[in-house]
């Protein structure tokens, strides 16, 4: 999750006085207001009890009244406060920090803790209707939904709730999962709009986990559903043949067969994205990303037309970051003025090794940027857990999305060093290199086959080392 504090507001309190709010934006959207003395309460609540060598610096009181460019300078450094916190992996998963969140969305929004009803979607488009509190939390939503559905409690952590925007065309934009430290409730209530839903969807990568699910009969019906919805939005390629097939297992009633057929299928269990812009393999590329099996597939359109595709596996991304700068939009007019309103562009890059030792940023603009994100931490969380051995349900609890870094006049997501191995004589960069193989793009086929860029499975054993703040 992207944090900033892109503005202030000057308001009044109940008594007529007036005072500056931090307006605190989560990938871009306003997420509660705060006044400093309430961080400063959080900022002592953390220290008493976690210690003053683990809580980050805090802007100090002022005796005086501050000046509009002592406000802004404040502004920052809340904003790397927010940043430090958010990305310290005991701080920042912390229900004190979490809960601090929660009531300050209720309380900006100004939304009662009162019983509601509140509608959760199907992939299908099927509603279940639930009731909670208004300021019931994420992981709470989501297991009255699973209890409304009869979904046992061990298959919970194999779902999440997204947040979903429905276009014109009938198509979707997948805005974000909902987070911890959100009322889903009151979060979808606070857009004002019907376009908006929110959606149960299966939240793992590996279609191996698929099993588990197929074996109670809930979760075939959710997995089922899903399927159906992603073939039919054009998520996953079916040709006639399949097809065909397809359509004899439904008419059957086969939801097993049909998803084992499924996962056979390209593009099974992907997100796809909005259409965006890309530097690779040319600037200003137009691309649909797709995440999923543990990369991300760019379908780029070139400067010539031609169409090409290829994927990124996540294993050889040395890391990657999401920067977030404020850009002009003119009032009607084609030359931005000062006075000009400004939309937040958003940047996923990362540095993939192309072939032996060289590495190479690629960067996709897309508001979609940070959701791109979250999806590459959340395939490196579940390798690594595969790796561990461990078990899905931990790994779906409290997982974080990604830490935050400052730089300059842009705000910046940095991931962590990835599948990071307990060996610490693990071997570099340039020696891990030679075991990978080189990369190419393919131009497609009438087939619509896609070549792997990288073509390399997982290696347990190797890990990239860590960006460095300076690269930022």
């Amino acid at each position: 999750m992207h944090f900033s504090i892109p503005e202030t507001e000057v308001r009044s309190d109940d008594n007529g006085s007036t005072y500056v709010a931090y307006n605190i934006h989560v990938n871009g959207v306003l997420h509660c207001r705060v006044r400093y003395s309430q961080l400063l309460g959080l900022h002592e609540q953390i220290k008493k009890e976690y210690g003053n060598n683990v809580v980050p610096a805090f802007p100090p009181k002022k005796i005086f009244t501050l000046t509009p460019a002592e406000v802004d300078q404040r502004r920052e450094q809340l904003e790397k406060y927010m940043q430090a916190v958010r990305q310290d992996p005991i701080l920042g998963s912390s229900e004190m920090f979490n809960s601090f969140l929660r009531k300050a969305q209720q309380e900006t929004q100004q939304i009662p803790t009162e019983e509601v009803q509140l509608e959760i979607y199907l992939s299908n488009g099927q509603k279940v209707k639930v009731n909670i509190l208004t300021s019931d939390q994420t992981e709470d939503v989501l297991e009255a939904v699973a209890s409304k559905l009869d979904l046992p409690d061990e298959l919970v952590g194999y779902f999440s709730l997204f947040l979903v925007e429905e276009r014109g065309d009938g198509g979707c934009t997948y805005v974000r999962k909902l987070q911890e430290f959100e009322l889903p409730y009151v979060s979808i209530t606070s857009l004002h709009s019907p376009d908006y839903r929110i959606v149960l969807r299966k939240s793992y990568w590996d279609t191996a986990y698929d099993s588990d699910v197929m074996d109670d009969r809930v979760g075939l019906n959710l997995l089922y559903a899903q399927t159906v919805s992603d073939i039919e939005r054009g998520w996953i390629l079916v040709n006639k043949e399949q097809h065909r097939q397809l359509k004899s297992l439904q008419e059957k009633g086969s939801k097993k067969e049909f998803i084992r057929l499924a996962q056979t299928l390209k593009y099974y269990g992907y997100i796809k994205f909005d259409p965006c812009i890309t530097d690779f393999p040319e600037k200003g590329c137009h691309v649909i990303v797709g995440a999923g099996n543990n990369e991300l597939n760019f379908h780029v359109k070139l400067p010539s037309d031609q169409m090409k595709e290829g994927s990124f596996k996540v294993t050889r991304m040395r890391c990657w970051r999401v920067t977030s700068s404020q850009v002009p939009v003119a009032n009607g007019t084609a030359n931005p003025s000062s006075s000009s309103k400004c939309d937040v562009k958003l940047e996923l890059a990362f540095e993939y090794l192309m072939s032996k030792d060289r590495l190479q940023w690629v960067t996709i603009t897309s508001p979609q940027a940070i959701m791109m994100s979250i999806c590459l931490q959340s395939m490196v969380d579940e390798l690594m857990v595969k790796k561990s051995g461990g078990s899905i349900k931990k790994m779906q609890k409290k997982r974080l999305n990604g830490s935050f870094q400052r730089s300059d006049s842009q705000q910046a997501v940095k991931s962590p060093p990835l599948l990071d191995s307990p060996d610490p004589s693990r071997e570099q960069v340039v020696k891990l290199s030679t075991k990978l193989s080189s990369v190419s793009l393919r131009g497609l086929s009438s087939s619509n086959s896609a070549s792997d860029i990288s073509g390399n499975d997982f290696h347990g054993n190797y890990a990239f080392e860590g960006i460095g703040d300076d690269d930022l």
